[in-house]
């Protein structure tokens, strides 16, 4: 009797714990959407602002002018695009839950089944898993089926505007970078915009690799080379726009 219960008690701590870390993992995705949203930001800008400097050095009106309007664009674009997406996901979610809640009500036995069979596919036992489906059941069936069934929780839908907000400020302070480095006065403001960019990149790739668990040097060297291709192609128009209109 002992046994059987402490092997219940490590099932449901376990469970618990996978719980919480499903949880830190969709933070961690927040994060790392962010990084990549900071990310967009600096290639976006840059692109803009350093063709605009190759097509027209020295006019600061019309790089100040471009540049604003390239972060103000793209930091609305990630947000809208966020939203929209983020509220499609949200709304799918709900209508599983629903059609889960209905299930419930109508089926119960079936979902019951239904429940157990998922835990005895996790490896528990034929026993061991019935008697966590019952309890779950009794504790809270819609949130047990939506976990394991669904990987929802009931209780904490995805926001949109949380991930709109979080874009368009990712966006933004990525832009920022380019955008205030291009008006430095001087003749080297191309240059100092182009160290300054590959400083982002770097970071934002490393940051992207530690978060996603993945390998540093190739998603920095992957993100620093096509954001400098993206400066080198830029600016490589702006200097023939600039020659064909001079």
């Amino acid at each position: 009797m002992n046994t059987r219960v402490t092997g219940f008690e490590t099932v449901i701590d376990h469970l618990h714990e996978s719980h919480l870390e499903s949880n830190v993992g969709q933070r961690l995705n927040w994060l790392r959407a962010g990084v990549l949203g900071a990310n967009d930001g600096i290639v976006s800008v840059a692109g803009v602002v350093v063709g605009v400097a190759a097509a027209t050095p020295g006019n600061v009106i019309a790089i100040a002018t471009a540049g604003i309007a390239a972060l103000v664009a793209g930091a609305f674009s990630m947000a809208g695009g966020e939203y929209v997406s983020v509220s499609t996901q949200r709304d799918t979610e709900k209508a599983l839950i629903e059609k889960e809640s209905i299930e419930l009500k109508e089926h119960p036995q079936a979902e019951l089944a239904e429940l157990t069979g998922m835990y005895r596919k996790r490896g528990l036992s034929a026993k061991l898993a019935k008697q966590v489906a019952e309890e779950l059941t009794e504790h809270d069936a819609l949130a047990a089926h939506a976990e394991v069934e669904l990987g929802i929780d009931p209780d904490e839908y995805t926001s949109p505007w949380v991930a709109a907000f979080s874009s368009f400020i990712a966006f933004t302070l990525g832009g920022l970078i380019p955008m205030l480095m291009i008006l430095i006065p001087g003749g080297n403001a191309v240059a100092l915009t182009a160290i300054a960019v590959v400083v982002g990149l770097f970071l934002t790739g490393l940051l992207s690799a530690k978060l996603g668990e993945a390998p540093i040097w190739p998603a920095i060297i992957r993100n620093v080379l096509m954001g400098s291709a993206t400066m080198v192609a830029t600016y490589l128009i702006g200097m023939l726009f600039g020659v064909a209109i001079g």
